[in-house]
Order: structure tokens, then sequence, then C-alpha cells
């Protein structure tokens, strides 16, 4: 069983051979141990598609819809979902590399054991996406983002770009945030009830609580 450790969340990794795979690029209902490299895929629909125990390598499905279905144990590496939209699907046991989620639409999205690592996320909108296991974050960008009622506990964020990202009304109690600049982060105190933070964001969260207060600051 291969894992990984993110700060102190231990994420369970799929368990792939490649040379067991078979080399596929027609897109089918159930994608299984399978590699998939350099398939367009653009602005299909993808309605109930399960891909499982499979290698995703340079695909393009910017643009698409997939409604229900999941992605289990998948390694998914350089793939462009620029502008899709994602609703109902859930994603387990999966390590998600370099891709892009640039503008995408992330709706009732359940994870598991997944780790999102120098991946873009800027512009993208997650609405009501639930951590149901170990969820982290590594050199990401999530500028510009917008979170909207999600329940991310025990998240681990590092080393990403929160700038701007918007917070409403997300459940984050035992995220760790540390090594992440809070400095032009979009939220209320609320979003960030028990997270974990680093002395050096002590200045960013003062930041943060003086514009919700609307506090006053003067010299004495």
């Amino acid at each position: 069983m291969r894992t990984t450790t993110v700060g102190d969340l231990r994420i369970l990794l799929p368990d792939l051979i490649p040379d067991d795979l078979d080399s596929i690029g027609d897109l089918t209902d159930d994608l299984s141990d399978a590699t998939i490299e350099n398939a367009s895929w653009r602005g299909v629909t993808l309605d109930d598609v399960t891909v499982r125990g499979s290698r995703l390598i340079g695909v393009d499905v910017s643009e698409s819809s997939w409604e229900v279905g999941s992605l289990f144990g998948c390694e998914v590496t350089r793939t462009d979902f620029s502008g899709a939209t994602l609703s109902g699907v859930s994603i387990e046991r999966c390590v998600v590399t370099g891709s892009r989620f640039t503008g995408t639409r992330f709706t009732d999205i359940r994870l598991k054991d997944v780790l999102f690592e120098g991946c873009r996320f800027d512009y993208a909108s997650l609405i009501r996406v639930t951590a149901a296991g170990a969820v982290a974050f590594v050199d990401c960008v999530l500028t510009d983002a917008a979170w909207s009622s999600c329940r991310l506990p025990s998240t681990v964020l590092r080393s990403c770009q929160l700038a701007r990202l918007e917070l409403d009304s997300c459940q984050l109690h035992g995220a760790d945030l540390r090594g992440n600049s809070l400095h032009d982060l979009k939220t209320g105190l609320g979003n960030l009830h028990g997270v974990t933070l680093g002395e050096d964001q002590l200045p960013d969260l003062t930041r943060l609580a003086v514009t919700e207060l609307n506090l006053t600051i003067r010299k004495s």
C-alpha cells in the first residue's frame, strides 16, 4: 500500500503498474486499467462515467461536462480541465499533478485520499465540495477562486497561492494552512474556525480581523 505524508496528513496513493495498463484513446463509460495519453476529449459530455485504476497523461477535457461517476485509484498528469463542469463526481485515492483547472466548476464533489500537486485552480468555483478523507493541495495556484459551502476538515494546503481566494460558509475545522500567505485572502473569520496557522501568519490574520470588525487603528 503506497502512501505519502503532507504535514500530519497521511494520504493513500494509487498503486499502479504502468506495464499492466492498456493504452486507450477512445472514451467509454467505464475506463479501467488503462493509460490514456494526449487524448482530446474537449467539450465532451460525460454522464455517469467511471475511470478506475488508470493513468491520464496530457489529456484535454477542457470545456467538458462530467455529471455523476467517479475517478478512483488514478494518476492524472498534465491534464487540462479548464472551463469544465464537474457535478456529483467522487474522486478517491488519486494523485493529480501539474494539471489545469482554470475556471473549472466543481459542484457536490466528494474527495477522499486525494493529492493535488502543482495544479492551477485560478478562477475555479468549488461549491459544496466535501472531504470524506485525507485531501492536500501542494504548490497549487488558487488565486481568484471561490469556495462556497465546502466541508474540507483536516485538509492541508502547503506553499499555495491564495491571493483573492474567496471563502463563503465553509467548514475547514482542523485544516492546516501553514506555509501559505493569507495576505489577500477574501474571507470572514468564521471560515477559519479551528484551522492551524503558523506564527508568521498572525499579521495576516490580524488584518482580516481588522477588516471584518471595521476597526479604526490609530497611533496613540
